[in-house]
């Protein structure tokens, strides 16, 4: 484009100008030729002597050579000539012919340094032709200035593709430095080392890509510190049941004298390990779907049933632990979400409130709106978490107590799944100790879009 935009700069000017000039000297030198004819139109035949008089008196000092002819092409006067000397001679045909013909004659030409041009018109007397007056112009002065117009644009265009050819170069080594520490960055990443940043923080394009490839890296290193220490936990969760079954199915194997209450305790003993493996995969399986299918098909559901539908699953748990379920929950808390992802939630903080219940203690529950919103509250009599870790339970594999959660045949991932699926369908979930004592555990959820009559029916 640059080098369209020069050549263009160096050719119309000079061109345009040259034309202008070849107008301007058309113009005059036609003018001055018809000057000439119309002061000889006077006479019947143009003769030497006659015409030499009229020529003298309109000499014009610019022109080059003026020469006038007759009917038969003969100069009968011709300024470059003296006057002692004969101006006859045969004029040059081509310009005198087509005069003689009745037309008016110019040519100019831009040549070695000077402006030649040339013009020629018939003579008429009586309504007839006879003769013709040539005009010929050499001029260098004008020609000079076209050459200096010339030179000094090819002087600028010089300087403009010298200055571009450097700017250009400059800004391709450092676009090319850039770019390479973009692709050295990206080859980091894609190699695995999450702690590679690109350091660059232009304020252009390539800069903000920087930036994402910078936030990517960032969000891949949290991910990968997330997946080691995920597979770090289940192997642990997973090792410590197999460790458990292998020991005790040794025993049985190498003690052949074994009483049969003591197999059958160890037997006992590898099941219950079998049955926590065996609860352990199934929650991580769970957490395996909730990562995913980040969106699954949702319609409206009505989380009052749902709870309802879960409260009543775990009474056989709440009266082994020996603790109390209550609920209060409102009509008409339609939400938008996968009904199984709604029971499991409900499920597993009902169910971690009454595993880590006090004896004789109570859970209750309460479901009712808040403006556009349908909250969930499940309030336990429990212990209640230490302050500084209520930010850590809902992370997978934590567990407040190592040796009660034992107990307890915990495996650390029930408020993980209650996150991910309360995440995955819209809503939010908070913790925190009540000062009676114990957990609450609130869910909130976007209501469901609604008719004219239910929002009526729910205001009164």
């Amino acid at each position: 484009m640059i080098l369209g935009c020069l050549i263009a700069m160096n050719v119309f000017p000079v061109v345009k100008s040259r034309d202008l000039l070849f107008d301007s000297k058309c113009s005059s030198m036609l003018n001055q030729a018809s000057l000439y004819a119309s002061s000889l139109s006077t006479l019947n035949v143009l003769q030497a002597d006659e015409v030499g008089k009229v020529m003298t008196l309109m000499d014009d000092q610019r022109l080059s050579r003026v020469f006038v002819t007759d009917r038969e092409k003969h100069i009968v006067y011709d300024n470059t000539v003296q006057q002692d000397e004969s101006a006859e001679a045969l004029a040059p045909e081509r310009e005198v012919e087509m005069a003689l013909a009745g037309n008016n004659v110019f040519f100019s030409q831009l040549k070695a340094g000077a402006v030649s041009s040339r013009a020629c018109i018939p003579v008429i007397s009586g309504g007839s032709i006879i003769g013709a007056v040539y005009l010929y112009e050499y001029d260098t002065a004008q020609a000079a200035l076209i050459e200096s117009l010339r030179l000094n644009l090819l002087s600028i265009s010089l300087i403009t593709a010298i200055s571009a050819l450097l700017v250009g170069l400059l800004l391709g080594y450092l676009i090319a430095h850039r770019t390479r520490m973009i692709l050295t960055g990206i080859r980091g990443i894609g190699a695995g080392r999450y702690d590679t940043r690109i350091e660059d923080r232009g304020l252009d394009e390539l800069g903000e890509i920087s930036g994402e490839i910078n936030l990517l890296a960032d969000r891949l290193q949290q991910i990968e510190g997330v997946r080691q220490r995920f597979v770090s936990d289940a192997s642990h969760e997973l090792k410590t049941p197999l460790a458990a079954i292998t020991l005790l199915s040794d025993s049985i194997v190498q003690n052949d004298g074994m009483d049969k209450a003591t197999v059958r305790e160890f037997v006992y003993d590898i099941g219950r390990e079998a049955e926590r493996l065996a609860r352990v995969t199934q929650q991580l399986q769970e957490l395996t779907k909730l990562d995913s299918k980040a969106r699954e098909l949702r319609e409206d559901v009505d989380l009052g049933k749902v709870a309802a539908e879960a409260m009543k699953m775990l009474l056989t748990l709440a009266d082994q632990k020996d603790v109390t379920l209550s609920s209060n929950l409102a009509e008409k808390c339609i939400v938008r979400a996968n009904p199984d992802d709604l029971h499991q939630i409900i499920f597993n903080l009902v169910e971690n409130a009454i595993k880590y219940n006090v004896t004789g203690g109570k859970v209750n529950m309460l479901l009712y709106h808040l403006g556009d919103r349908v909250e969930l509250v499940v309030d336990d009599t429990g212990e209640g978490v230490p302050p500084d870790k209520l930010g850590s339970i809902f992370d997978r594999f934590y567990r407040v107590d190592e040796s009660r959660s034992g107990e307890q045949s915990g495996s650390g991932l029930g408020l993980a799944i209650v996150r991910d699926a309360v995440l995955k369908n819209g809503g939010t979930v908070e913790a925190a100790n009540r000062r009676e004592g114990g957990m609450r555990f609130q869910v909130s959820f976007p209501a469901a879009e609604e008719g004219e009559e239910h929002r009526r029916d729910r205001r009164s």
